[in-house]
C-alpha cells in the first residue's frame, strides 16, 4: 500500500512530453513552393512541421562540392585580365587618347591571346 506522502494527485490535463520543442525555425518560400511543400505533407499524413523536420533530420542530400578544374580557372582567369586591359585601353580610346607604344604591343599581345584561346578550350574539350 502507498502512504498519503507518496501518492501523486493526477491534475489532469495533458500529459507533458518527454522531449519539449520549443525552438522555431522560419522557413521563407513562395506561393508554389508552399503548395509543394503542403501537398507533399498531407500525402505522407503530416502536419508541415513534421514533415519538414523529418526530411531535414532523415534525408541525406548529396552535397558534392562543384569544383571547377584547374583549367576552366585559367581560362577564366585569363580572360578576366585581358577584359580589364582591353577596358583601360578602350576607356583611353574613347576620349581621344592616342596609344602609346607600350599600349600598342599590349593590345597586340591581347589580340594574339585571345586567338589562342579558342584552341585551347578545344583541345581540353577534346
Amino acid at each position: 500500500m502507498e502512504s498519503a506522502g507518496e501518492k501523486k494527485k493526477n491534475k489532469g490535463g495533458r500529459p507533458k512530453k518527454e522531449v519539449r520543442r520549443t525552438e522555431q525555425l522560419a522557413v521563407m518560400c513562395n506561393k508554389m513552393e508552399r503548395m509543394v511543400i503542403t501537398h507533399y505533407a498531407k500525402l505522407a499524413n503530416q502536419s508541415i512541421s513534421e514533415f519538414l523536420r523529418n526530411l531535414g533530420l532523415n534525408c541525406k542530400i548529396d552535397s558534392q562540392k562543384k569544383a571547377l578544374p584547374k583549367e576552366v580557372l585559367l581560362f577564366t582567369a585569363t580572360l578576366n585580365h585581358l577584359a580589364a586591359n582591353v577596358n583601360q585601353i578602350a576607356k583611353k580610346r574613347n576620349r581621344d587618347d592616342e596609344l602609346n607604344a607600350i599600349e600598342r604591343a599590349e593590345l597586340q599581345h591581347i589580340a594574339g591571346t585571345l586567338k589562342q584561346l579558342p584552341g585551347e578550350i578545344k583541345k581540353y574539350l577534346q
